[in-house]
């Protein structure tokens, strides 16, 4: 029903706990070279677990790559703690993208700023300066979920 877009992922376990979400929220998962890793390495599968094989997966070699692949325009949003806008104001629809950037860096600079009005947020308290990459895409991917849950339901 939806894409996760993961941008330039830094910890195996974090892609391989995301690739067992996607699987089971019905999601595909696209993977933004480059990665701090190998695809194939012993704890993604580990936290993958059996559902690896399962996983509808899309790796692009660069940023260019994907966004020449993938049309992108309302069809999106994307995560970042640079924006006020929490996630639960989108109006999630089947089909869209929803970004991720990685660990350490975020979505780069200038595709925020490209999408400003699709940038949305976790709310966090003042005392945290950012979530882990695998828990932030539950977060939002079963919101997007809960707003389409009727369509979720016919496919799933």
């Amino acid at each position: 029903m939806f894409n996760l877009v993961l941008v330039n992922p830094q910890i195996p376990n974090n892609t391989g706990a995301i690739g067992r979400l996607c699987v089971n929220a019905g999601a595909s998962l696209h993977i933004i070279k480059p990665i701090a890793f190998d695809i194939d390495e012993k704890a993604v599968r580990r936290a993958g677990l059996d559902y690896w094989e399962k996983l509808d997966l899309h790796v692009y070699e660069s940023i260019e790559e994907f966004f020449q692949m993938n049309k992108i325009t309302d069809n999106a949003y994307f995560a970042t703690t640079k924006t006020d806008r929490p996630y639960f104001d989108a109006g999630f629809k089947e089909g869209d993208f929803i970004f991720f950037g990685s660990e350490t860096a975020g979505i780069p600079e200038d595709i925020l700023n490209t999408y400003k009005e699709q940038n949305i947020t976790i709310p966090m308290t003042k005392e945290g300066r950012s979530l882990n990459l695998a828990i932030s895409t539950g977060i939002v991917l079963y919101d997007a979920i809960r707003q389409n849950y009727n369509r979720f339901k016919e496919v799933s």
